[in-house]
Protein backbone atom coordinates (compact mmCIF):
# COMPACT_ATOMS: atom_id res chain seq x y z
CA UNK A 1 0.00 0.00 0.00
CA UNK A 2 1.95 3.16 1.31
CA UNK A 3 3.84 4.60 3.74
CA UNK A 4 1.27 6.83 5.37
CA UNK A 5 -2.70 4.61 4.53
CA UNK A 6 -3.06 1.51 5.78
CA UNK A 7 -5.26 -1.31 4.54
CA UNK A 8 -8.38 -2.04 6.95
CA UNK A 9 -11.00 -5.21 6.93
CA UNK A 10 -13.75 -6.07 8.78
CA UNK A 11 -12.11 -7.90 10.98
CA UNK A 12 -9.65 -5.15 12.38
CA UNK A 13 -11.72 -2.50 11.68
CA UNK A 14 -12.84 -2.11 15.43
CA UNK A 15 -9.24 -2.25 16.45
CA UNK A 16 -7.74 0.32 14.36
CA UNK A 17 -10.33 2.94 13.81
CA UNK A 18 -13.17 2.41 16.34
CA UNK A 19 -10.63 2.15 19.07
CA UNK A 20 -8.22 4.54 17.80
CA UNK A 21 -6.92 7.17 20.08
CA UNK A 22 -6.76 10.15 17.30
CA UNK A 23 -8.82 10.63 14.32
CA UNK A 24 -9.09 8.24 11.10
CA UNK A 25 -10.18 8.77 8.10
CA UNK A 26 -11.70 6.42 6.16
CA UNK A 27 -11.49 5.68 2.25
CA UNK A 28 -14.08 3.67 1.22
CA UNK A 29 -13.35 2.57 -2.08
CA UNK A 30 -13.07 -0.45 -4.46
CA UNK A 31 -10.31 -0.97 -7.35
CA UNK A 32 -13.21 -0.56 -10.75
CA UNK A 33 -14.33 3.31 -9.01
CA UNK A 34 -12.49 5.76 -11.38
CA UNK A 35 -13.33 8.33 -9.02
CA UNK A 36 -11.48 6.23 -6.17
CA UNK A 37 -8.12 5.73 -8.08
CA UNK A 38 -8.26 9.48 -8.96
CA UNK A 39 -8.56 10.64 -5.17
CA UNK A 40 -6.09 7.89 -4.04
CA UNK A 41 -3.18 10.44 -4.66
CA UNK A 42 -5.26 12.98 -2.45
CA UNK A 43 -5.70 10.50 -0.11
CA UNK A 44 -2.39 9.98 0.60
CA UNK A 45 -1.15 13.52 0.29
CA UNK A 46 -3.46 14.37 3.55
CA UNK A 47 -2.32 11.18 5.38
CA UNK A 48 1.62 12.36 4.76
CA UNK A 49 -0.20 16.03 6.18
CA UNK A 50 -1.49 14.56 8.83
CA UNK A 51 0.95 11.63 9.98
CA UNK A 52 1.06 11.83 13.96
CA UNK A 53 -1.91 13.21 14.52
CA UNK A 54 -4.50 11.77 12.65
CA UNK A 55 -4.48 8.21 10.96
CA UNK A 56 -5.99 7.53 7.00
CA UNK A 57 -7.16 3.66 5.82
CA UNK A 58 -8.49 2.63 2.93
CA UNK A 59 -11.51 0.11 3.29
CA UNK A 60 -12.46 -2.07 0.30
CA UNK A 61 -16.05 -1.86 -0.20
CA UNK A 62 -15.98 -5.31 -2.59
CA UNK A 63 -13.67 -7.46 -0.01
CA UNK A 64 -15.72 -5.60 3.15
CA UNK A 65 -19.18 -5.88 2.93
CA UNK A 66 -20.26 -6.15 6.79
CA UNK A 67 -18.27 -2.37 7.57
CA UNK A 68 -19.45 -0.64 4.09
CA UNK A 69 -23.09 -2.34 4.85
CA UNK A 70 -23.26 -1.09 8.49
CA UNK A 71 -22.17 2.50 7.58
CA UNK A 72 -24.81 2.65 4.83
CA UNK A 73 -21.99 3.11 2.16
CA UNK A 74 -24.10 3.66 -1.08
CA UNK A 75 -21.99 5.35 -3.19
CA UNK A 76 -17.67 5.52 -3.66
CA UNK A 77 -15.86 7.38 -2.94
CA UNK A 78 -16.92 7.64 0.58
CA UNK A 79 -14.62 9.41 3.24
CA UNK A 80 -15.69 8.80 6.78
CA UNK A 81 -13.80 10.51 9.57
CA UNK A 82 -14.08 8.80 12.74
CA UNK A 83 -13.31 10.46 16.31
CA UNK A 84 -13.49 8.26 19.39
CA UNK A 85 -15.21 5.57 18.00
CA UNK A 86 -17.93 7.92 16.08
CA UNK A 87 -18.54 8.56 12.86
CA UNK A 88 -17.93 12.86 12.82
CA UNK A 89 -17.93 13.34 9.23
CA UNK A 90 -18.66 12.13 5.74
CA UNK A 91 -18.20 13.09 2.31
CA UNK A 92 -19.47 11.41 -0.50
CA UNK A 93 -17.41 11.73 -3.72
CA UNK A 94 -14.61 13.03 -5.11
CA UNK A 95 -13.07 16.23 -2.87
CA UNK A 96 -10.45 18.67 -3.09
CA UNK A 97 -7.24 17.92 -0.74
CA UNK A 98 -8.19 21.18 1.28
CA UNK A 99 -11.73 20.01 1.99
CA UNK A 100 -10.42 16.91 3.11
CA UNK A 101 -7.98 18.66 5.15
CA UNK A 102 -10.66 21.03 6.89
CA UNK A 103 -12.62 17.87 7.78
CA UNK A 104 -9.59 16.68 10.00
CA UNK A 105 -8.21 19.94 11.18
CA UNK A 106 -11.43 20.41 13.13
CA UNK A 107 -10.96 17.25 14.55
CA UNK A 108 -7.27 16.73 15.12
CA UNK A 109 -7.13 17.94 18.95
CA UNK A 110 -3.39 19.38 18.73
CA UNK A 111 -1.93 21.90 16.16
CA UNK A 112 -1.42 19.68 12.38
CA UNK A 113 -0.09 20.28 9.24
CA UNK A 114 -1.28 22.59 6.74
CA UNK A 115 -2.50 21.57 3.83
Amino acid sequence: MSDYVKDVSDSNFESDVLKSDKPVLVDFWAPWCAPCRMLAPTVEAVAQNFEGSASVVKLNVDDNPAVSQRYGIKGIPTLILFKNGTEAERVVGATSKEAISRMIEKHVSSGAASA
